[in-house]
């Protein structure tokens, strides 16, 4: 009886001993991955504020590079050098500016993006093919990253535009960084830290080795340029992205990815922290935890006191079990609340958008009736008049001078088709065709439809032909009636004037412009005339819905150009239609 008692008991004390180390496991557990997910956090705080302030003095470094830009843009021999050849002079300019500022070259480039002057004098001769040029030449500042041979594989250009006294762009400066020299104060520094561009290649870094990198299509890592890549491994713990490495002893074996974006260089931020202190840490506390719920359990067992108070503390550990298995309940019910709510809401966005894009087909189909009715309306006219000076012809006995006026009317028909045909494809969802359009051609036919129109105003048009043909990007029948609509307002804009001259010039370079200048009283809200529904016109005769230059505007943006209304110095107004020159010649659009 006795022995089986002692049995029972010594399983009973065993099955306390093994209940009691699996409980401190657990404990350690969960206070390791509770020690492991806070340590995580904090480092995320820090990783990202050390990330946000790397992204910063990356940012200013360049950003003043950019500011040299835009000064030397402004310096009086760089706009003379442009206007009448670069003097001997110049180079010796460049160079001194650029030893100064510490700027690896500096260049000065005509409108077609061909160097005209060079600080180094190694620079390619023609740059007028890059993204960052384009955008100089068209007025705006440009910037972008690649190579800069032979003075450095790595480089940053600037670009700043070049105006003349009429506001054109007739040049740019260039400044030209080595990132080399940026990134070498900050190599061995900690933490790892690199910057990708828009491909996802390592760029700029504090670990050399990382240099030119490129992260793999829909995934995470880096993979060198040749070669095997190296081991490597990531998962997301509690929220955090956890890399695990073998790219050599200068970067962390495992470590926590933060990431932040530059859209001001182009550029991504990315961060290595190293974790294993993090761990080591969590460890530590874990440890610390399990020896002293030992000593305690074994404590416990040497009285009975103790081990009714093991048992109090069980009870006690149970019922704190249970009120965390509560809490977790609650926090997933919220969760399922909050991921329902957000459900109703992505689904109200969606219903919002599809209202929105069906308001604007059935706004943009009210303003294209609303269009039609004005490309009508001038052939209608011309028919008309056509038409009756054929019946003159015809008395007067000229029917080759009837028979022309009769072509005329079958061409301006065929114009009429076109337009409707036009407006058809477009209630279908459908775009016309654009292709080469010769923009002398339907100048001439918008100043033959308003010539009469003109006359008896008592306007005088000067223009001269272009010859050769200047082939634009276009619809023949939209940028014909463009024009029109810009030879009327101005006829009409000039009533009442003791002097009434309407100038037209064409400007042929990179893009084609073509200004109408009318000798009126001016533009009264320039900022607003291609607003819809705005007019000066008093309502008559030559009263107007306020649409015109509206539906101009919408055609030109459409053959990817632009319009532009201002005043003129000298008085009267000045309506400017750029347009894109047309493919070589036989190109199909």
């Amino acid at each position: 009886m006795q022995s089986g008692a002692m049995r029972d008991g010594l399983r009973q004390r065993a099955g306390f001993v093994l209940a009691f180390l699996g409980i401190v496991l657990i404990l350690t557990g969960v206070v390791w991955r509770y020690a492991f997910e806070q340590g995580l956090d904090q480092l995320d705080q820090r990783g990202r504020a050390d990330l946000a302030l790397a992204g910063d003095r990356l940012v200013g470094q360049l950003q003043r590079y950019r500011d040299l830009a835009v000064l030397m843009a402004d310096h009086p021999d760089i706009g003379d050098a442009l206007e009448n050849g670069p003097r001997p002079d110049i180079k010796s300019l460049l160079q001194q500016v650029a030893d100064k500022t510490a700027a690896l070259d500096l260049l000065v480039l005509n409108r077609s993006g061909r160097v005209t002057a060079s600080a180094s004098g190694t620079a390619p001769v023609d740059l007028g093919k890059y993204a960052h040029i384009k955008r100089a030449l068209g007025g705006a500042l440009g910037w972008g990253h690649g190579p800069a041979e032979p003075l450095t594989p790595r480089a940053f250009f600037h670009a700043a535009p070049v105006f003349d006294d009429n506001g054109k762009v007739f040049g740019a400066v260039v400044v030209i960084t080595d990132l080399n020299g940026i990134d070498y104060n900050w190599r061995g520094t900690n933490p790892a830290a690199f910057f990708t561009d828009e491909g996802g290649q390592v760029y700029i870094s504090n670990r050399s080795e990382l240099l030119f990198w490129t992260r793999p299509r829909g995934s995470a890592g880096l993979i060198p340029p040749a070669g095997e890549a190296p081991e490597f491994s990531a998962e997301m713990r509690n929220g955090h992205e956890i890399w695990t490495l073998g790219w050599g002893p200068y970067l962390p074996r495992e470590a926590l990815h933060l990431t932040q974006d530059l859209p001001v260089i182009g550029m991504r931020g990315e961060v290595l922290l190293e974790i294993s202190q993090i761990r080591q840490l969590a460890f530590a506390q874990a440890s610390a935890l399990a020896a002293l719920c030992i000593a305690f359990g074994s404590l416990l067992f040497l009285t009975a006191e103790r081990r009714r108070a093991l048992f109090a503390a069980n009870v006690q550990l149970e019922a704190r079990v249970t009120q965390r298995t509560q809490d977790l309940r609650e926090t997933n019910a919220k969760l399922l609340a909050e991921a329902a709510e957000r459900e109703e809401a992505q689904a109200a966005l969606r219903r919002a958008q599809n209202d929105l894009v069906q308001a604007g087909k059935l706004s943009a189909l009210g303003q294209m009736s609303a269009g039609i009715s004005h490309e009508l309306n001038q052939p209608l006219m011309a028919i008309r008049s056509f038409a009756d000076n054929a019946v003159k012809f015809m008395d007067r006995g000229s029917p080759e001078r009837a028979g022309e006026n009769l072509s005329r009317i079958s061409d301006l028909t065929q114009r009429m088709g076109r337009i409707i045909q036009n407006l058809r494809a477009f209630a279908r969802q459908e775009n016309m065709p654009q292709g080469r359009v010769d923009l002398g051609a339907a100048l001439n036919t918008a100043l033959e439809l308003t010539a009469s129109y003109s006359e008896a105003a008592g306007v005088t048009v000067i223009h001269r032909p272009t010859d050769p043909p200047i082939w634009v990007r276009g619809g023949e029948v939209r940028l014909g009636q463009v024009f029109v609509n810009l030879i009327t307002n101005a006829v009409d804009a000039m009533e009442g004037q003791s002097e009434k001259v309407l100038c037209i010039t064409i400007t042929a370079d990179s893009d084609v412009t073509v200004e109408f200048q009318d000798s009126g009283p001016g533009i009264e809200m320039p900022d607003k005339v291609f607003d819809p529904f705005y007019t000066t016109k008093q309502v008559g005769d030559t009263g107007g819905m306020g649409l015109g230059l509206s539906i101009s505007y919408g055609i030109v943006q459409s053959f990817g150009g632009q319009i532009k209304g201002r005043n003129h110095a000298q008085g009267g107004a000045v309506f400017a239609v750029t347009l894109e020159r047309a493919a070589e010649q036989g190109e199909q659009q």
